[in-house]
């Protein structure tokens, strides 16, 4: 083809995206429904960003889609009366591909959405939430909980609190950490200080920075915050005693906490979230490693059987060590975090039974941080129910990823260049690195599973407090 040619695809490949862009954006004000290319949301996203998300379907499914394929789907979901729903047009524009036989494409969708049709939204009520600390994981689940506000959207970000700072421009070192991350990138927003309100104003959303120093001094309904579900990324409280001061404060309802914690339910999202009642008042998110190996745990555990395994974590620094030597009650954690590999414990492998007791007993862990900033990498040495292949092996993974229930847990990746910082903003809670699959035919194999500890598992903590508001939307197609 003429280079003349290619340029002349391409833009006119633009063009559709271009089109795209404003019946996604209604879809998702009007009518709370998220549309996404085989997982990847493409609301408030530029036109390369979805014409990204289509080549990524060649990556993983072995096959072509094109924005040719998906613009008639969207548009005639667009001309539906679908609310409240999550629908994915790249796996039903493939699915009709296939399984349309003879139908209309207008037949095929009436009866693949027919869950999400009604004539009136009814939508959900909104809930109040207050983020107690706002370190690393507090600033990304604002920045998550943000970008997915709008009218019709349950979760209402109303306040951060917070610790006074000894500078007097406090506010504005607060919006500046948000505004500007080092990992990151920049706030894809405007941020404005209203130091009158002692607030900050993002995107539109008026949200309260209250100064206290401990979590049940707190009346958060004079600020009209009500029955609020409060997220605490501090790490401080991780029992259920400590974590249950929340609940003394005036206005709140449940909590969340961001860590491991003992004595109450840690719920992995896509594994044990079934557990969940309407009579937990505390519960734990557990941590980013144990949410980054037990989905897949599970996928392979239901398919193969797990006899025992071990989890070998190799971690980006964190908060927690020092940046050069100095004294750290941990061991090992004292040395410089950015010069060193430091072997540590983690208590992922056991914690992992918490969420699949399946597996108590089995698994034994061991970690290593190494200097960067961001995304890590899980070993997984297992010993299976059955023998298996890599070919075998990676074909399951990468149906669990992409058509299984786990799908928004579990992802796949066959690039042989990747490496660590290509997985920086992953939604996954884990990615399972296929090239680097080994399993040779008899029961045991080794896999490698990279994840964003910081957006990845801030990402299942959102979905956590979606489950517990109630609002989380339904996926189409539906799958098994």
């Amino acid at each position: 083809m003429s280079q003349e040619l290619i340029l002349a695809d391409w833009n006119a490949r633009e063009a559709i995206a271009e089109a795209m862009v404003p019946l996604v954006g209604r879809l998702y004000r009007d009518r709370n429904v998220e549309i996404s290319i085989y997982g990847r949301l493409i609301v408030k996203r530029s036109v390369i960003d979805i014409l990204k998300s289509h080549r990524f379907v060649r990556q993983v499914e072995g096959e072509e889609l094109s924005v040719v394929d998906t613009f008639p789907v969207l548009e005639a979901v667009s001309a539906m009366t679908v609310n409240n729903a999550h629908v994915d047009i790249g796996k039903l524009a493939v699915k009709f591909r296939s399984e349309g036989n003879g139908r209309t494409l207008q037949a095929f969708l009436d009866e693949e959405l027919a869950g999400a049709l009604s004539e009136e939204d009814e939508g959900t009520p909104s809930t109040d939430v207050v983020l107690y600390g706002f370190g690393r994981i507090g600033r990304l689940l604002a920045r998550l909980m943000i970008d997915r506000s709008g009218a019709g959207h349950s979760l209402s970000l109303k306040a951060i609190v917070v610790r006074k700072g000894s500078a007097p421009n406090d506010l504005e070192k607060r919006a500046s950490l948000l505004r500007r991350d080092s990992v990151h990138g920049s706030f894809k927003g405007t941020i404005q200080v209203d130091e009158e309100a002692q607030a900050l104003v993002v995107n539109g959303n008026l949200i309260k920075v209250i100064f206290a120093d401990s979590p049940d001094s707190i009346d958060y309904t004079q600020y009209g915050i009500k029955d609020a579900l409060v997220i605490d990324n501090t790490g401080k409280w991780r029992d259920e005693a400590g974590l249950s001061l929340h609940l003394k404060s005036q206005g709140v309802a449940r909590v969340i906490l961001t860590a491991p914690g003992k004595g109450v339910k840690n719920i992995v999202m896509g594994v044990n979230d079934g557990d969940i009642s309407d009579e937990d008042k505390v519960l734990s998110a557990a941590s980013c490693t144990t949410n980054a190996i037990t989905p897949v745990l599970k996928a392979l555990n239901d398919e193969y059987g797990v006899i025992n395994g071990h989890v070998e974590t190799v971690h980006s620094y964190t908060n927690d060590q020092n940046l050069i030597d100095n004294y750290h009650k941990g061991d090992r954690r004292g040395r410089a975090a950015g010069l060193n590999m430091v072997l540590t414990e983690t208590g992922a492998a056991k914690a992992v039974a918490k969420a699949l007791p399946e597996l108590e007993g089995k698994l034994t862990g061991n970690a290593i941080r190494v200097p960067t900033p961001n995304v890590s990498m899980a070993i997984l040495n297992l010993n299976l129910g059955r023998d298996v292949n890599k070919d075998e092996l990676n074909d399951y993974l990468r149906n669990v990823a992409l058509h299984s229930v786990l799908q928004k847990q579990v992802d796949y990746s066959n690039s042989p260049e990747a490496v660590s910082s290509d997985f920086v903003g992953s939604r996954a809670a884990g990615v399972v690195d296929g090239l680097a699959t080994i399993a040779s035919g008899g029961n045991s194999c080794v896999l490698y599973v990279w994840y964003d500890n910081e957006y990845g598992y801030s990402c299942q903590v959102v979905r956590m407090a979606q489950r517990l508001a109630k609002c989380t939307l339904p996926a189409y197609p539906v799958e098994a």
